[in-house]
Formats: structure tokens, C-alpha cells, sequence
């Protein structure tokens, strides 16, 4: 497969993700189409004035398609925005992505596929290293790459379009000169991921869109499309992936639930806990970063988050058993635009407030 014959593959996959949905404005169970006034919002655990105000609030986003609320594990809240999707159909999560595959090497290292967060993995990549490489590759680990401290030269950002244009990500990715030692500052990559996404494909045999769906999309009950892939036809580890909000909203409550669907354990409370503990802290957001998730706090409740390009989001707030589901338009914005400024807050000023009050 060429390289223009898969650029233009992936860009036809994403422009389809992101095509309107000629039923967006039908209703469908358990969701309120636009234009439902907010005050019709009922839940239970819930305050259901603050719930109103939140889907208020939501609806003033311009940029916002979607909004889904889950308490114990009940869709209490259901929104669809200026002509979003139906909750049911997959859409680009973007880098939300990278704690799709941080699940799916948890799930590798429980199967014993993969030795642990401590393996090396220039041993697994072997065919791609440099020709004379760089000593501290050899030190660099699974565990770096899920928690973006491979010391790599980023290929997020400014370096992105060079990477993605490049005739194979994986070498180019491991050519990277390195500006950090690995283990130390965090340097948000996609490449590291997508150095994981090799790895599973490698060790495995299969890919990791065939893994997403035998591994997590099967036991949830999801649809997960396969999605962009590089030259070398490896999925594109960490960002393009398709998933629904709704198919989003259960794998953050396999996370919730401790690895758990349906009386089945499907991903070790351990690799959770492990995912959940931010080894470095990222220098744009000041958020902490573990395995693939974010932390954060809202009105003073513990946070775990998944972030996506334009406002992907899934929120986990464990001490509130809450699950919930943003996603958003995800066509380029100016980086200083407040849209993510505002999803937070829609979480901690309201949605957080009413589950707090909803326990009254």
C-alpha cells in the first residue's frame, strides 16, 4: 500500500466520522433532541435544577454535540447539540485514543502477551530501531510510552505533520532524537503511542482495531469501526478512533466498575489503579498523567479523564460514582479558544454539584 493510498484512506475515514447524521434531530430513547427544554430534565441522584442549568449551559456551547450523564451506572442525562450525532453512532474520539490502547496493553499484560510496564521495548521494535542507535533506547519501557516519558522528541504539535507524512511512523517515531532522559519529564507524544500500538500488533498478531473489538468491544456490547491506519498498515495507535459517546460512556464505566462487565473481570483493578496514578504532569494543562488518563479535581472531588482534540472527553469521578460523556466538533480551532476551559466547568460547577446534592 502506498503512502498517498493511505493518506487519502485516512483522510476519507476521518471526513466520514465527522459527516452529519440525517437522523441527528430525531428523537431516540433516553435522549432529549435539541431544542427540548432543559427543564424537563428528570434524574434520580441527581438535583434536578442544577441538571437543567447544566444542559442549559451545555446548549450555549457552540462547539459541544453531545453531553451524557451516568450515576451508578444509569444514563440519568442524554443530549444531543446543534445537530450532533445520535449518541449510538461511532464518531472520532481523538486522542481519547490513547486510553483506548493504555486498556488494551493493560489487557495484553494481564493475558501475559506482554511481560509488564517494565519491558523494554526496542527488543519488540527491533526491525525499526536506527541503524546506530541511541544507548537510552534500550531503557526506554512500556511504561514510558504510556505515560508519555519515552525523553523522545515529540511528534505532537509542531511536529506532527512531519511524522504523519512520513514513509513509516514507526521508524520515524524511534528516530527521534531524545531531549529528555526516558523515565523523566512528561512530552505529550501520539508517537509513543502508536509506538504501543506496534507492539500490540507485533506481539499479538492480530491488529489493534481486531483487538479493540474481540477485547473491549464484544464484552461491552460497543461497535468500534476500524479506523486510520499507517503505512505499514498498523492502526493508528492513539488518535482517529471511532467510538459512540454512548459506546464511550460504558468503557469508562468498565474503569469505574474495576475492570468489570456483566459479573465479568475483563482488565485487572490493578492495571486501573496503576493507570489512575499520574507519574508526571503535563506543561500544558498542569493536569497530572498516568497510563493514558488525566487528573484533575472538581469541587473537590477526584477526577480521571481521557481528553480528546476539540473536546473528547470522558470523565470519571469515582467518590460520586459519576460517568460522563463530552464530544465535541472536532474541525481545527485556535488553541487559545476556552472551549475546553468550559467542558471543566460544566463538570465542576454543575454536574459535580448535582450529584453532591442529589446524595442529600
Amino acid at each position: 500500500m502506498t503512502r498517498r493510498t493511505v493518506s487519502v484512506a485516512a483522510l476519507m475515514l476521518v471526513l466520514a466520522s465527522c459527516a452529519p447524521d440525517p437522523a441527528a434531530n430525531a428523537s431516540e430513547p433516553n435522549a432529549t433532541a435539541p431544542g427540548t427544554p432543559a427543564a424537563a430534565t428528570a434524574t434520580r441522584g441527581l438535583d434536578p435544577t442544577l441538571i437543567a442549568a447544566a444542559v442549559a449551559k451545555a446548549e450555549a456551547l457552540p462547539r459541544l454535540r453531545s453531553l451524557l450523564i451516568l450515576r451508578d451506572g444509569t444514563e440519568e442525562a442524554a443530549h444531543r447539540f446543534h445537530d450532533g450525532p445520535a449518541l449510538d453512532r461511532p464518531v472520532n474520539i481523538k486522542s481519547a485514543s490513547k486510553t483506548v490502547i493504555s486498556a488494551l496493553v493493560g489487557m495484553a499484560i494481564d493475558r501475559d502477551m506482554l511481560d509488564g510496564i517494565d519491558q523494554p521495548v526496542a527488543p519488540l521494535l527491533k526491525a525499526d530501531l536506527p541503524a546506530n542507535p541511541d544507548p537510552r533506547l534500550s531503557r526506554i519501557t512500556i511504561g514510558h510510552l504510556l505515560s508519555m516519558q519515552s525523553g523522545l522528541q515529540r511528534t505532537s504539535g509542531q511536529y506532527y505533520g512531519a511524522w504523519v507524512t512520513s514513509p513509516n511512523w514507526v521508524r520515524y517515531a524511534l528516530s527521534r532524537p531524545f531531549v529528555e532522559e526516558p523515565g523523566g519529564v512528561m512530552l505529550y507524544s501520539t508517537g509513543n503511542s502508536h509506538l504501543l500500538s506496534a507492539i500490540l500488533t507485533r506481539t499479538t498478531g492480530r491488529g489493534t482495531d481486531r483487538l479493540a473489538r474481540e477485547w473491549l468491544g464484544a464484552p461491552l456490547g460497543i461497535q468500534i469501526p476500524s479506523w486510520a491506519r499507517d503505512p505499514q498498515g498498523i492502526a493508528f495507535g492513539g488518535n482517529d478512533m471511532l467510538m459512540s459517546p454512548r459506546g464511550l460512556a460504558r468503557f469508562g464505566e468498565l474503569y469505574r466498575n474495576g475492570g468489570r462487565v456483566d459479573g465479568r473481570q475483563i482488565l485487572s483493578k490493578t492495571w486501573i489503579a496503576d493507570s489512575w496514578r499520574p507519574r508526571g504532569v503535563s506543561p500544558w494543562s498542569g493536569n497530572g498523567y498516568g497510563f493514558g488518563w488525566f487528573a484533575s479535581e472538581a469541587a473537590g472531588h477526584r477526577v480521571h479523564f481521557a481528553w480528546g482534540y476539540g473536546g473528547q472527553m470522558l470523565y470519571i469521578v469515582p467518590s460520586l460514582n459519576l460517568t460522563v460523556v463530552m464530544t465535541s466538533d472536532s474541525a481545527p480551532h485556535p488553541r487559545a479558544e476556552s472551549h475546553i476551559a468550559e467542558l471543566h466547568a460544566l463538570l465542576a460547577d454543575y454536574i459535580v454539584p448535582a450529584a453532591r446534592k442529589g446524595n442529600a
